[in-house]
């Protein structure tokens, strides 16, 4: 992936169901964020949190934004099994756990069809609803989509 002719460039484990180290891959400050979560439905596999907070101690070392989405349905931490069926729950869970990284950031030169700068006044503000307050992946959101699920 580090060979490929991408501008911007991202790690997702997920279902992330095994401890693995990418800090080879952080090193040279191509990855710009890593994200990870664990497996949702019956019969998933677990997520051990000593496994996320290492990752994460691999993207703070690089200075990449990490993200944590959810816990996954069957989750370990401090050796409890918690079972977490819902996934807006892993989700929140995740956040609650405060170990989402803010890296440096990621730099968009956006432009039109031709090729020329989009004024900042003109370029898409997010904005959050009252959940997405709660939500793991706030981090990484593009906004709130005002789909009317929170009302």
């Amino acid at each position: 992936m580090l060979d490929l002719p991408f501008k911007h460039k991202g790690i997702m484990c997920a279902p992330f169901i095994g401890e693995v180290s990418i800090e080879k891959y952080l090193s040279d400050g191509q990855i710009e964020q890593v994200i990870c979560g664990g497996e949702n439905y019956d019969g998933a596999r677990p997520c051990n949190f000593e496994w996320v907070k290492k990752l994460r101690q691999e993207c703070e070392k690089y200075n990449i934004t990490f993200c944590f989405i959810e816990t996954g349905t069957n989750f370990i931490k401090d050796g409890k099994k918690y079972h977490i069926p819902k996934k807006l729950v892993q989700s929140e869970m995740a956040l609650k756990s405060g170990v989402n990284f803010v890296g440096k950031p990621i730099e968009f030169k956006l432009t039109d069809n031709f090729g020329l700068d989009i004024p900042q006044n003109e370029l898409y503000v997010p904005h959050y609803g009252k959940n997405c307050d709660k939500c793991g992946s706030k981090l990484i959101c593009n906004g709130c989509s005002d789909c009317g699920r929170c009302k």
